[in-house]
């Protein structure tokens, strides 16, 4: 595989499950010094083990943090960037998701998803910044969904959080492009994670199945692999993206063609 991250630095959320467990061990693949941060202890273990098994875990730390408190980022992300020297790319894969009917969404839910989801992404952004316009080629990619942009039922708070991010993302993009920042949020939809099993997502009472006809890949297979995720971050975020900034790249299997 092309090493088009030899010596290059980089800060994963999420990277304990899903997407940003993939994203983690593509970059390491690729020759990058990664360091995946996650609120389970759990799952970053297992990153671990993935990565011993791939024989890419000897660029790869691992810290354990709360996204959401600003106090924990202060003191452990500018920690971590400066045992590595510098930072050249954040990839802001957490996040949760949760279902409500809009007429029973608590503000406790709500501001549950806007503290996890939008607000984790402008705290590790703001924080990593300086250390990305040092880099001079410094790259964001931010998680939207396919909920910002299209329809999704039962997740009215969930698609606010993700339109968010992607309008924070146009922002950040044009602002520090004459410093060689470049910004691009990813738009997954359809992709198999614990995040969107059965198992772990609850709908509530009464829901009309109907209304998610069109939320089915349109390529044969089912749900995607967060590897396919992975594989575009990797192009985004390497210099075969450079062109690319202040964009989305939807990745839902056709899903909403």
């Amino acid at each position: 595989m092309e090493k088009r991250f030899e010596a290059k630095r980089i800060f994963v959320t999420g990277g304990g499950s899903g997407i940003g467990q993939a994203t983690v061990t593509r970059l390491l693949y690729e020759g990058g010094w990664v360091i995946a941060a996650d609120i389970s202890q759990k799952g970053l273990q297992e990153t671990i083990k993935i990565a011993t098994e791939l024989g890419v875990a000897q660029h790869l730390r691992t810290l354990e943090i709360d996204l959401s408190n600003e106090l924990e980022i202060e003191q452990k992300l500018g920690s971590e960037i400066e045992s590595i020297g510098g930072l050249d790319v954040v990839v802001n894969a957490a996040g949760i998701l949760r279902a409500a009917h809009f007429h029973e969404t608590t503000l406790e839910l709500w501001n549950t998803l806007i503290k996890t989801n939008l607000t984790s992404t402008f705290l590790v952004t703001q924080k990593a910044l300086p250390a990305l316009l040092q880099s001079g080629k410094g790259v964001i990619i931010n998680f939207s969904s396919t909920a910002a942009n299209f329809a999704h039922p039962y997740f009215a708070a969930y698609a606010a959080t993700k339109g968010g991010i992607q309008a924070l993302t146009h922002a950040i993009a044009a602002e520090y492009a004459s410093k060689g920042l470049r910004a691009v949020s990813i738009v997954p939809g359809g992709i198999q994670t614990g995040m969107t099993n059965e198992g772990s997502l609850k709908f509530p009472d009464g829901i009309d199945t109907s209304l998610f006809s069109k939320q089915v890949a349109a390529l044969p297979g089912g749900l995607g692999s967060p590897h396919a995720v992975a594989a575009a971050i990797a192009m985004l975020a390497s210099e075969d993206g450079r062109f690319i900034t202040g964009t989305e790249l939807r990745i839902d299997g056709g899903a909403h063609m």
